[in-house]
Order: structure tokens, then sequence, then C-alpha cells
């Protein structure tokens, strides 16, 4: 699905100033696109905002021919009619179910044959099929991040939401696993964004970067280009600051 977000504007209510400012992005469908910035940059606050889990003072969202919010008519459309994917930091698994349980989770309304079948084709996905019987406390947090995607994409959402995916990863594993996951993405052709506060996360994951502070747009731009230019000037700024000094 395509995405457009128009004019989004968020502020909580006892805080003083906006924590999202006038942000916009248009996406074509299976395209993936990475929000980074450090902590406090207001990044999770825009998935929150598509996800519906907060609404926007200002701005519009929409997904395919759906829109999610308006804010200009305070039109919002309700979390579990939105067919969104989620994977959050701790893989949110259900710990008393199996992995096969917990990938049809998400496929209730699915029935029978078709519902098996999706089942496998997910487990195949993520190379899990020999772990269909296991719990999560029985496989590894690599593992377990594949159960988690294979769980989002088994619906067929209309977006993928990833929220610091590889935040529990040793540096060894992050390393193996993002390259995978890219892959599995573009496989089930599944439209992504993708948060995350590590450049090198978002160089290898996604094809767009936006860089976003104090809920601010800074620049965005294709993923190589974009980050290429953005250590330059940090190489820069070091040896500026060793001169100086």
């Amino acid at each position: 699905m395509h995405v457009q977000i128009s004019g989004l504007e968020f502020s909580y209510r006892k805080a003083s100033g906006t924590v999202i400012q006038n942000f916009n992005l248009h996406m074509k469908e299976g395209e993936i696109v990475s929000i980074l910035g450090e902590s406090g940059s207001g990044k999770s606050t825009v998935l929150r905002l598509i996800a519906g889990l907060e609404n926007p003072s200002k701005g519009k969202i929409q997904v395919g021919s759906d829109t999610y919010v308006n804010g200009q008519n305070s039109r919002m459309l309700p979390v579990e009619k939105r067919g969104l994917g989620m994977v959050f930091q701790d893989y949110a698994l259900f710990p008393h179910m199996t992995v096969g349980a917990n990938i049809l989770y998400g496929l209730k309304k699915w029935k029978g044959p078709k519902r098996k079948a999706r089942l496998q084709e997910m487990l195949t996905l993520v190379n899990m099929t020999e772990y269909k019987k296991r719990y999560p406390h029985e496989l590894s947090g690599g593992q377990q991040q594949r159960v988690a995607l294979a769980r989002a994409l088994a619906p067929e959402p209309a977006l993928l939401l990833l929220d610091e995916p590889f935040s529990n990863l040793d540096a060894h594993l992050k390393q193996q696993i993002r390259d995978e996951l890219r892959e599995m993405i573009k496989y089930a052709g599944a439209t992504t964004i993708f948060v995350t506060h590590d450049r090198e996360d978002a160089r290898v994951l996604s094809d767009r970067v936006i860089f976003l502070d104090k809920g601010k747009v800074q620049k965005a731009g294709r993923s190589g280009d974009l980050l290429q230019e953005s250590l330059y000037a940090s190489e820069r700024e070091r040896e500026l600051t060793l001169l100086m000094d």
C-alpha cells in the first residue's frame, strides 16, 4: 500500500511545545523507510500516531484508500481497523504459546486450509519450520525476532511498523539478522516504516531515511547517499575539533 502523511503535528496535553512538527512522508508500495533519530527525537511518537495509539492535533494519515486520521475534521480510524503489523523492541511474543500459535494469533479471521497454508508459508519465510512447536523461552533472540516478524506479516498488513527491533541483539547477531530481515520484508512486499537510532541499521535495511530531531525532519533522502554524506560531515566535525584543541 502507498502511504501519505501530511502536516502531522502532536503535543502532549501537559507538555510545553510541539513534540512532532509538520511531519510529511510519501511512500510507494513495498518501500522501506527508516526514521532515524536520537532518544527523544519523536521517532517512536510518529509510529504511535500511525498506529492510532496517539491522536495528532493536526495532519492527515492515509494508507492506500483508508484515511487513518484527518486532524482537520477529527476523523480517526479505530486501531483494530487499520490493518497494521507491528514488531516491538521486546518482540511481545506470548510466552505460553508455541511459535506456531504465536503466528496463528494474527490469523483469527482466516479459515481452515487457508489459515494452515499461511502459517506454513510464514514459517518457511523466516526459516522457523522446525521450531513450530517450541516456546519463546526456548529460542534465541534472533529466532524470537523472526517469529515476531512472521506474526506481523501473516495477516498481510497494509503497513508494517518496526520499533527499534534490533535493540536487544548483540552486535554480531544484529549484523546477521538485519540483512535477513530486509530480504524477508522485500520478499513479502510489505510497505515498512522502521524506527532506529542506529545509522548502520538504517543504511542496511531501508530504501530511504528521514533524520528526525526534536520533532522536526532535518534531512530526507536515499539511504546510501544521505548516510554517507552524514558520515563525511561527522568526520569533518571531528577533524575541526582536534584542530581547535
